[in-house]
């Protein structure tokens, strides 16, 4: 009888997932809700009635009852970057001449377009057919979990589909993609809300997100989440090309955007764009732009990638949707370190989306060039279908009172006279102590791709910058020695007073890329911080280190290496950062160096495309083993690592006696290693 019963279970969630791919993916159902209903109460009355036969991956178990209260971190197995933008066809020439530039010469390059969809991203993680961990993108190095949130979207399998068409046997792969809800269901979920007087959702986009970190997922499950994926990530598979593994994707029951082409040129990739650009406002869906990928997976391990974005991709965005409105009021903000800004008040009006009411008017210089005053009707747009910005002013509706605006002459938070260095056009607050600086720099430290300190936000932090409670980011760890004054404060109470105190001890054991992030030094972002982390190993190298050196590291520019020598001669600076480590942040990276080997204490500079590596990887493998790698060729440099197409450098190394190395070579003293 259980061999029946057992039976019957699986023929009826066979069954059920079929019809959850019909209805979800395929947008094509078979059957009435009604006849669905019945599948679904018979197998959970089975299940119920026979517990041992309950399996995680049951179409019953998609919604859990149990509270996620902690987000677990995830390590992607490889960096989910954000893509680097294009908004015209010159621009897209830019990105296929520099494919073509690191690429051996004469290789033909095809290029795949997609949708580019507006909306959450996230990994899922499949192991033997099954889904494993679900997580969210976060700083694209390392997520947080939210299998069970996830679990709850129809659209995403919790066992695949079995197809023997399918050249590989994937038992552990990671796919990507993008969380989204439909125009329409976001309008009828806003319009209900309106009718309760509770707060409106922003956009589709930030409402999926949000619902993804939520700790009750029958909450998620109650909000109509959909997915569309688009790459699939294996360590032990070689997989081809990315067109293939969107054909394979859809073959395993996931959720494809169909909208997709194989273009042979750029020609094709210009009217295929096209194409898409005029289906944009009849899809359901958010949409920005599309995206355009190199299609051979081996010339995209050859491209590689820079801090932030991969060379082999670039976003192609859709012209910006405009309104017109009117400008009520030019406001100056200031922000983390000291930049005075102007921002547009508007009368509110909804575009691509949102609800705008602010636009950003970027500078003075900015605004006299396009003539923008208090009261005139102006065009705006969202840059990126993002950021609204002033686009112009209807001029034939001025009236003819309104005056040229003129920028502050003192700080508009503190009072303090105000600069603007030579050759930039921003105004600046020189004040350290201004409170919205202090304000702008505790939100960076405490934010989640920096310290992630969980609770304390905007509002928190107006509150204890107003009371003197927090000057500098170093007082946070302080805050442990006011417990008793902070429960007395109206709102907070010692459940939360000590959930904080929790939060921003857990803090401390941020890794060192992080906690270097978050000092907010000018032009340091994640990328780059993480770059210099490695490179260093620790901050005290890297407040000794000249300008030069700092240059020296892959990707480094001048930009941010005289940022970091002009932030680490700052006594102010250096007196927070011996306080933080007083109180145990982590100011360190821990690595394992193999020395005694032919690359250690030996400097390398990389030229020309390789073959077999991404000039990243090649970088990797030398500091791992003790060696160092510099952009140019100096009479220091040991080393030079040449592959096809080597340019000046591999000139000037033999013009000073440098020798060179091929990647053959490398790949010898590599396997001497092994």
């Amino acid at each position: 009888m259980s061999k029946q019963v057992e039976k019957r279970i699986e023929k009826l969630r066979d069954k059920i997932r079929e019809h959850d791919y019909k209805y979800y993916v395929l947008f094509e159902p078979t059957i009435s809700d009604l006849e669905y209903d019945k599948l679904v109460k018979e197998l959970e009355k089975l299940e119920e009635e026979n517990p041992d036969f309950v399996t995680p991956d049951s179409p019953t178990q998609r919604v859990g009852k149990d509270l996620t209260k902690h987000f677990k971190p995830v390590q992607h197995i490889i960096p989910m970057l954000s893509l680097a933008n294009t908004y015209n066809a010159d621009e897209l020439y830019d990105f296929d001449r520099r494919v073509r530039d690191g690429l051996p010469k004469g290789e033909k390059v095809e290029y795949v377009v997609e949708f580019k969809i507006d909306g959450a991203s996230v990994s899922l993680r499949y192991v033997d057919g099954y889904l494993k961990t679900g997580a969210t993108r976060g700083d694209g190095i390392v997520g947080e979990e939210i299998t069970n949130n996830v679990k709850t979207i129809r659209s995403i399998p919790l066992k695949l589909k079995k197809h023997y068409s399918i050249p590989y046997s994937l038992s552990d792969f990671e796919v990507r993609g993008e969380i989204f809800m439909k125009i329409n269901d976001f309008f009828t979920l806003n319009k209900e809300r309106e009718k309760r007087g509770e707060k409106l959702f922003a956009n589709p986009r930030n409402f999926a997100a949000g619902s993804l970190k939520m700790q009750d997922p029958q909450i998620v499950a109650s909000r109509k989440l959909n997915i569309f994926v688009y790459n699939i990530i294996s360590l032990k598979e070689n997989f081809d090309f990315h067109f293939e593994n969107l054909k394979i994707l859809q073959r395993l029951g996931f959720n494809v955007n169909n909208e997709y082409k194989l273009c042979k040129n750029l020609d094709e990739v210009l009217k295929y764009y096209e194409d898409l650009e005029t289906k944009r406002s009849s899809l359901e869906f958010e949409v920005d732009g599309a995206v355009v990928k190199v299609n051979s997976l081996r010339q995209q391990k050859i491209l590689g990638s820079i801090a932030k974005s991969p060379r082999w991709a670039v976003a192609f965005k859709f012209k910006a949707k405009q309104a017109i409105t009117k400008l009520n009021k030019i406001i100056w903000q200031v922000g983390r370190i000291g930049t005075i800004t102007p921002v547009a008040e508007l009368e509110p009006v909804f575009l691509a989306g949102s609800t705008i009411s602010r636009a950003t008017l970027h500078n003075i210089d900015e605004i006299k060039r396009k003539d923008i005053r208090e009261g005139d009707k102006v065009i705006i747009e969202k840059g990126g279908d993002v950021i609204p910005k002033v686009v112009s002013v209807v001029l034939n509706e001025r009236s003819k009172n309104i005056k040229a605006p003129k920028p502050p002459d003192k700080c508009p938070v503190c009072g303090s006279i105000i600069f603007k260095p030579e050759n930039e056009v921003a105004y600046y607050c020189e004040n350290t102590e201004c409170p919205a600086q202090v304000r702008g720099r505790l939100e960076h430290f405490s934010a989640r791709g920096a310290m992630d300190i969980e609770g304390l936000g905007e509002a928190l932090i107006n509150l204890f910058v107003n009371i003197n409670f927090l000057r500098t980011y170093a007082d946070i760890y302080d805050l442990k020695n006011q417990r008793e004054e902070l429960i007395n404060i109206e709102r907070l109470g010692e459940k939360s007073v000590d959930n904080l105190l929790t939060a921003i001890e857990a803090s401390k054991k941020q890794p060192f890329p992080k906690v270097l992030f978050a000092l907010g030094i000018r032009y340091v972002g994640v990328g780059a911080a993480k770059k210099l982390a490695d490179h260093f190993l620790s901050i005290d190298k890297l407040m000794q280190a000249s300008e030069e050196e700092i240059t020296a590291v892959h990707e480094i520019g001048p930009s941010i290496s005289k940022s970091v020598k002009k932030f680490f001669s700052d006594k102010h600076n250096i007196d927070i950062i011996n306080r933080l480590k007083k109180q145990g942040l982590v100011f360190e990276s821990e690595r394992m160096v193999v020395k005694g080997n032919f690359f250690t204490d030996k400097t390398f500079v990389i030229t020309g495309t390789l073959e077999n590596f991404s000039r990243e990887e090649v970088g990797d493998k030398i500091v791992a083993y003790g060696g160092k790698v510099t952009s140019s060729v100096s009479s220091k440099t040991d080393y030079l690592l040449v592959g096809e197409n080597a340019g000046s450098k591999l000139n000037k190394a033999k013009s000073l006696g440098v020798k060179t190395l091929s990647e053959k070579d490398f790949i010898k003293e590599l396997d001497k290693l092994k």
